[in-house]
């Protein structure tokens, strides 16, 4: 198992997202994380309607009223907590969640290499992530 440094918490604007292009290593579509307060989500960059990246331009998301990560393309709104696409034309599909977790102030996470170094695996234990000290009843946090 390799730990990953993603990024730290003061990196993506509160109810906003950050795109991560520097993992595209980890999947062609790259990464984009998006927080609400403590919380932290990451996903797949790839909207499920047409499997196309959720930003028009690079590293340039919507986001509407700090909680919905809007597809660029197509203007379907996925919830950040889950993914869960609530309106547009993939609605009830969802984003694909990438588990991180928090090593002092770096938001990380755990990948499996196998034999060949282009392929991995997420650790898919934990699907989100808050920032320590600042959990909440039935939130995850390291």
């Amino acid at each position: 198992m390799t730990t990953i440094t993603l990024c730290q918490l003061d990196d993506i604007t509160d109810g906003g997202a950050l795109g991560l292009p520097q993992h595209q290593q980890l999947h062609p579509a790259d990464l984009v994380a998006v927080r609400q307060g403590p919380q932290v989500w990451v996903y797949i960059n790839r909207c499920p309607h047409f499997s196309v990246p959720l930003d028009f331009r690079p590293q340039e998301f919507c986001t509407y009223r700090g909680k919905l990560l809007m597809c660029a393309h197509h203007s379907a709104m996925f919830r950040f907590d889950h993914g869960h696409c609530i309106d547009g034309p993939c609605k009830g599909a969802q984003l694909e969640s990438v588990p991180v977790r928090w090593v002092a102030d770096q938001l990380v996470m755990d990948v499996k290499f196998t034999h060949d170094p282009a392929s991995y695996q997420f650790h898919r234990e934990l699907a989100e992530c808050t920032w320590p000290g600042k959990r909440g009843a039935g939130e995850i946090g390291h």
